[in-house]
């Protein structure tokens, strides 16, 4: 065969090749099954198994709410943010200008001009517990105040009465004379540590914010002189909180918010509240008689010392005597210093804290039995109670 006649073989073997390609990509870009399929018919290899899908890497579905806690507080704050409202306590504070640098700090206090008053507002919260009106908020946001105005969840402003106050739990009672107003719900059980809690007020007087938090400890004393219980949470409480709500995760009411340790002390997430249950015991002495009444028994306690490497436990219960107040009911059944009181009215004296409660809620002339040892000797005291004087009057608190 000569080279030209290959030539032209090989060229129309090309043409065909070439062609038959064409024909099968147009086959297969419109009927995309026609190839695997054919080969199937003609034996030349089985059709494809289709491939099963790979486990999904996709994360299980979320537990439900009621297993793993709710994911939104939303509705508790819906529930209880209507009855916080915004205080704004205007005062008229007067100064007296006075000389300062070198000759100030040689002279001391010199008057450097005639006094003046300005006009200053303190900031603060409130909550409603009754529609009616009467608001409960902090004693310190109020204190001094010529008017007091209250900035309502719907926007209105009203003027508040101030009913009376408590300086020993820093409460004090509003009202509002507004119309019918939405009360918060009051929790019936007391909250427990650990319990998820939120602080509605108005911090910083940038309007109504909500943080959250859990109950910290319970049974919180701020100081010796006061040993009113508190609340101790985690929840964010900054200036402009005072007197606002702390509620559970269902929104009802469980403290108002009073006071936060950090700033000065460097520490975080420590701010304190007034157990619901003790604001509404001092609402009502306000609401029936303008002021608190506490009794008072004439003497100052601590808890019973132990001494230090003793390798005895801490006591049980009970607290000593420090102090007795001359002319005092303590003072005239004979009760001294030193002397360690156990019971009082048959109820052991678990702490310091615990007995001025159990005495501060009777009423000045009741009765009330210590037990208690002096020098290893048991002693037994009847005693009448009086009302609780004041600090200027008693040199101390009780």
């Amino acid at each position: 065969m000569s080279a030209s006649s290959l030539t032209h073989k090989l060229a129309f073997i090309a043409r065909f090749v070439v062609l038959g390609l064409a024909v099968a990509f147009v086959v297969s870009l419109f009927w995309p099954g026609t190839g695997p399929a054919l080969r199937a018919r003609l034996g030349w290899g089985a059709a494809p198994q289709a491939v099963a899908p790979a486990a999904s890497t996709a994360p299980p579905a979320r537990a439900s709410a009621t297993s793993s806690g709710p994911v939104s507080y939303a509705n508790a704050v819906a529930k209880a943010a209507p009855s916080v409202v915004n205080i704004y306590a205007n005062k008229l504070v007067t100064e007296q200008p006075t000389l300062g640098g070198p000759l100030g700090r040689i002279f001391g206090n010199i008057p450097a001009g005639p006094a003046f008053t300005r006009r200053e507002q303190s900031l603060g919260s409130g909550v409603i517990v009754s529609s009616s009106g009467y608001v409960l908020t902090n004693n310190h946001v109020i204190t001094g105040a010529q008017n007091i105005q209250v900035l309502l969840y719907d926007g209105r402003v009203a003027s508040a009465k101030v009913v009376g106050s408590d300086t020993a739990t820093d409460l004090a009672v509003l009202k509002l004379d507004v119309g019918d107003l939405p009360a918060i719900q009051i929790a019936t059980t007391k909250p427990r540590v650990g319990d998820v809690v939120l602080a509605i007020g108005n911090p910083l007087g940038i309007g109504q914010t909500v943080t959250m938090g859990i109950v910290s400890a319970i049974s919180r004393q701020l100081s010796s002189a006061n040993p009113e219980d508190f609340i101790q949470t985690d929840a964010a409480i900054n200036f402009g909180n005072s007197g606002g709500a702390l509620v559970n995760a269902y929104g009802r009411l469980v403290g108002i918010n009073t006071a936060l340790l950090g700033h000065a002390s460097g520490a975080e997430g420590i701010g304190f509240a007034i157990p619901v249950d003790t604001a509404q015991r001092v609402m009502r002495e306000i609401i029936a008689t303008g002021h608190v009444t506490r009794s008072w028994m004439g003497i100052t306690y601590a808890d019973v010392p132990v001494p230090a490497n003793s390798g005895l436990p801490a006591a049980a219960h009970g607290v000593v005597v420090t102090g007795v107040y001359p002319g005092g009911p303590a003072a005239k059944v004979g009760i001294e210093r030193g002397d360690v009181l156990l019971d009082v009215d048959a109820h052991a004296i678990v702490s310091p804290a615990a007995l001025y409660r159990r005495v501060s809620v009777k009423k000045p002339g009741s009765k009330v039995k210590l037990d208690g040892v002096r020098n290893g000797q048991p002693f037994h005291y009847t005693l009448t109670l009086v009302t609780r004087p004041t600090m200027s009057q008693a040199g101390a608190r009780q």
